[in-house]
């Protein structure tokens, strides 16, 4: 690895470590809770909610580091290219084969270290603290079913990358970033069909009060929605949520069923007119757009880190030995993470958008108000937590800024 190499993995390896230790001793001592909290919620469930979101928030860095210290274990030992040497050696030097059984031994070892953190994090924690209704068979059948999908598209993407590295090898970047971004696509539109019914049952709404929302509001909005979904999230968990997702005519709005049965029909209102903004406001198309761009701009990085990284290896004729997924992953690993700020603060502009939209079409800021509350304390959300940690990790505003939005509103508007 060359003097220019060094300095680049060596930027990035310690700016992920200033953001994780910023992160750690934020998510540790959080610091004073506004005044304006206190119009809203007890001390007590602030608390609570703060520990339980230290709790998740530790979890989910330690794993991020542990899987992170292992790929940096293997890039700078040689262990990697020894891995690679066997297999190999195992499929005859057939190359293909070789990269196969390479990946799914690199696949493998993530999903074991990361397995403890997920499971901790998604079934022990969620029950200790009452927001899961999901038995240890049904976790595990959801956990199996979503890495068996993970395992065969990334598989499949690996195939086609290391491909194109042989067959382009001056400009695979420009083709990885055409077929993620025609994946983007697709993946979007063909998720609501294919992908989430295998998780979870979805119910029409075709009659009835909530019916009777959505038609107004796709009114007042310009729209007509056909597609209005009840999920049984109830099935595993207590916690209310909803989304709009898919594209052309897969777009559909979905509602948690613990949303529909718990709350009161005037925040369900304001649930589904957020809903109805991202649609009005094309916010999966927009940011499809955005993740296009970021497509582009990773692959090239990635592209131009490993030149400056292995000169010798990539240069030769034919795809990238099979040891370079390593670095790669690592650099995705890395990069992913910080670029988290941006990606956010992309979701959370797009979240206020639709909290504005949702309040032109309701006319009725109480109901957002009372919805965020609800949301907040049955969700255990951090109502106020420190700039650094929305700034890093949330992809939604903060609850005390969404609520302070609804109080500015003009009511009776």
């Amino acid at each position: 690895m060359s003097a220019r190499a060094g300095i680049i993995w060596s930027t990035l390896l310690i700016m992920a470590a200033i953001l994780s230790l910023v992160f750690i001793f934020f998510t540790l001592l959080p610091g004073q809770i506004p005044a304006a909290v206190w119009q809203y919620f007890t001390p007590a469930e602030v608390e609570r909610a703060r520990r339980y979101q230290q709790i998740m928030g530790l979890v989910a860095i330690l794993a991020f580091l542990a899987k992170t210290a292992f790929l940096v274990w293997l890039v700078y030992s040689t262990r990697s290219g020894a891995w690679s040497e066997r297999v190999l050696r195992l499929t005859g030097g057939r190359y293909y084969p070789a990269l196969l059984v390479y990946f799914c031994l690199i696949w493998l070892l993530l999903k074991a270290i990361g397995l403890p953190f997920n499971f901790y994090g998604s079934f022990i924690v969620q029950h200790q603290w009452g927001l899961a209704t999901q038995s240890l068979a049904s976790w595990w059948s959801d956990y199996l079913k979503g890495s068996l999908l993970d395992l065969v598209l990334s598989g499949a993407g690996v195939l086609l990358l290391f491909w194109a590295t042989g067959r382009w090898p001056r400009t695979w970047w420009v083709a990885a970033g055409l077929f993620l971004s025609a994946w983007l696509f697709i993946s979007t539109f063909i998720w609501p069909l294919i992908i989430a019914p295998i998780f979870n049952r979805f119910q029409p709404v075709t009659a009835g009060p909530i019916k009777t929302m959505v038609t107004r509001l796709a009114n007042r909005a310009g729209l007509k929605i056909d597609q209005i979904l009840i999920m049984d999230a109830s099935r595993r968990t207590t916690t209310a949520n909803a989304y709009f997702t898919g594209l052309g005519t897969t777009k559909r709005i979905v509602l948690y069923d613990t949303l529909v049965d718990n709350y009161p029909s005037d925040e369900v209102e304001a649930v589904i007119a957020h809903e109805i903004a991202h649609w009005q406001r094309g916010h999966i198309i927009r940011g499809s757009l955005w993740g296009i761009l970021a497509n582009f701009f990773l692959t090239g990085l990635l592209y131009a880190v490993l030149r400056v990284t292995f000169t010798y290896e990539i240069t030769r004729p034919g795809p990238y030995p099979p040891q370079i997924l390593i670095v790669m992953l690592l650099f995705l690993q890395l990069v992913s993470f910080l670029g988290q700020p941006i990606q956010n603060a992309i979701s959370r502009s797009y979240e206020t958008e639709a909290d504005r939209v949702a309040l032109e079409l309701t006319g009725n800021p109480g109901a957002m108000i009372r919805l965020q509350v609800d949301l907040a304390r049955k969700n255990l959300a951090d109502v106020a937590p420190p700039a650094f940690i929305e700034w890093l990790t949330y992809s939604h505003p903060a609850t005390l800024e969404r609520i302070r939005a609804a109080e500015a509103y003009p009511r009776g508007q």
